[in-house]
């Protein structure tokens, strides 16, 4: 998944109230907008300055993923490089 600069979305139309999921090592913010494109699921990690626009298709496929997956991705915790 790439690093997209909070910016370069400027034609979005929240739909949703922001929801904060945290623990005592990370924090994501999710809410749904609407670009010109359709809906998007919006996920932005406030800590490392990250925000993704997930499309309906982009969402399932995470949930096509096997768990070792996210470990993988989880061995650089702080992000890309």
């Amino acid at each position: 998944m790439e690093h997209e600069n909070h910016a370069a979305w400027p034609a979005l139309e929240p739909v949703t109230e922001t929801i904060v999921i945290k623990n005592e090592f990370a924090e994501a913010h999710v809410r749904k907008v609407r670009t010109r494109n359709g809906e998007r699921l919006e996920i932005h990690s406030p800590k490392l300055g990250y925000t993704i626009h997930l499309d309906p298709l982009e969402l399932e496929a995470i949930s096509w993923q096997p768990v070792d997956t996210f470990s993988r991705m989880l061995e650089n915790p702080w992000g890309p490089s």
